[in-house]
């Protein structure tokens, strides 16, 4: 129990920098069992990357099982909005679901898709950037990093710009659901917003069945004729999904990322020195460094063994990504931002069937995030030491001021 006592994702110190705590852990209880939360922690890269790839744990196990056979109470009727959200997105399905959903969805995230985004992305962020500068400074995640991956998935849905601004707030609500041990103040938000936010995509998909336009959601519903067809509840539950995982990620990225970059000047310097060079290598350092997903859970669907330790089927596997990310046995010197790194096998963006689907749209606007920035505004600064959001497993700022 001692090598857990520093593992506490309640504690605002924690969430602060679990980073020590996770060395610990490494150290001497790479797998090791925590009874606040009912999981075995995982902690070392070389078993996080195995086991989400080892098709002996899943994202659910209804798919085989019943509650009652994996010891587990049945959902509250009273969170079933959120539940029936969740359990149709393709995050929390696996196969042949997950298999049919991702195979239409992916089409929209090709190479190619993808770099076609580009300049609008690019368009944005000078926008947003200039108003930044416009307006002296001001908050760096409220007046960049929320909007421009907020528009890009929104613009991708053919969501209207006049009612953009509802979508953070209904994500912000739904997401505090994957926290551990949500109160239930968290869990009637987040009943509130799945209501809000698949009743306001029901309106959307029905209008764009007789409007459709050149949007990912004409294109799932031309789609529903064949093979891959969706229903309209996995329809709802994959846009909330990409609406969601498509903004929450890249907004704590980019905040988490230029608060490292404060508190370490001399790789700022570097980075502003050559730009063009080090930028895709500094992104995927970010990244890894400071992580916005700090744990990824999965279900585990037969016995296995991790390092000598035997987890039961009907057991939760907590897969901790930022500890894997400064795992010293994978990564030389860690736990120093080096924006040069190459060899650079963060989990970030997990892997496996979950890999997610939306990492080239998020590495594109993170590019062109931190580039508009580095060229027009290099002498941004820190106003003052930034809070964390309370928030353990999605961890990010609350807000970044600065002042150019």
């Amino acid at each position: 129990m001692t090598t857990t006592a520093k593992f506490d994702p309640w504690s605002a110190a924690f969430v602060a920098h679990p980073y020590d705590a996770y060395a610990e852990l490494r150290e001497h209880a790479p797998v090791t069992y925590f009874e606040p939360t009912n999981q075995w922690l995982v902690s070392r890269h070389e078993d996080v990357s195995a086991l989400l790839r080892d098709r002996r744990l899943g994202r659910t196990y209804t798919h085989r099982f019943s509650h009652q056979d994996f010891g587990r109470p049945e959902p509250d009727p009273a969170h079933e909005p959120f539940h029936t959200l969740n359990d149709y997105g393709l995050l929390d399905l696996e196969a042949p679901d997950h298999t049919r959903i991702r195979r239409l969805v992916s089409k929209a995230f090709t190479p190619r898709m993808v770099e076609g985004l580009r300049p609008t992305v690019r368009r944005l962020a000078g926008e947003l950037v200039d108003g930044l500068l416009a307006a002296g400074g001001g908050d760096l995640i409220a007046a960049v990093a929320e909007p421009l991956p907020v528009a890009v998935i929104a613009e991708m849905l053919g969501v209207p710009e006049g009612d953009r601004h509802l979508l953070r707030p209904w994500s912000a609500d739904i997401t505090g659901m994957f926290e551990l041990n949500p109160s239930e103040a968290t869990a009637r938000r987040a009943v509130t917003a799945s209501i809000e936010f698949s009743d306001y995509l029901r309106a959307l998909i029905r209008e764009r069945r007789v409007n459709p336009g050149a949007d990912l959601i004409s294109a799932l519903i031309q789609a529903q004729e064949g093979s891959d067809a969706l229903s309209e509840q996995e329809m709802v539950s994959t846009c909330v999904l990409l609406l969601n995982a498509g903004h929450e990620a890249t907004v704590n990225t980019t905040g988490n990322g230029w608060w490292a970059l404060f508190r370490h000047p001399e790789e700022l310097a570097r980075l502003h020195g050559s730009v063009d060079e080090l930028l895709p290598t500094a992104v995927e350092e970010l990244m890894r460094w400071d992580t916005p997903l700090q744990m990824f859970e999965r279900w585990v669907l037969e016995d296995i063994e991790v390092r000598g330790v035997t987890i039961p089927r009907g057991a939760e596997i907590a897969l901790l990504f930022g500890s894997a990310n400064r795992d010293p046995e994978r990564f030389a010197d860690p736990d120093r931002l080096d924006l040069g790194r190459t060899d650079n096998p963060h989990i970030t963006f997990g892997a496996g069937i979950h890999f997610c689907l939306g990492a080239p749209l998020a590495r594109l606007e993170l590019t062109e995030s931190y580039g508009t920035l580095l060229r027009r505004a290099p002498g941004l600064r820190l106003v003052r030491e930034p809070e964390w959001n309370p928030g353990y497993v999605i961890r990010g700022l609350k807000e970044l001021l600065v002042e150019v």
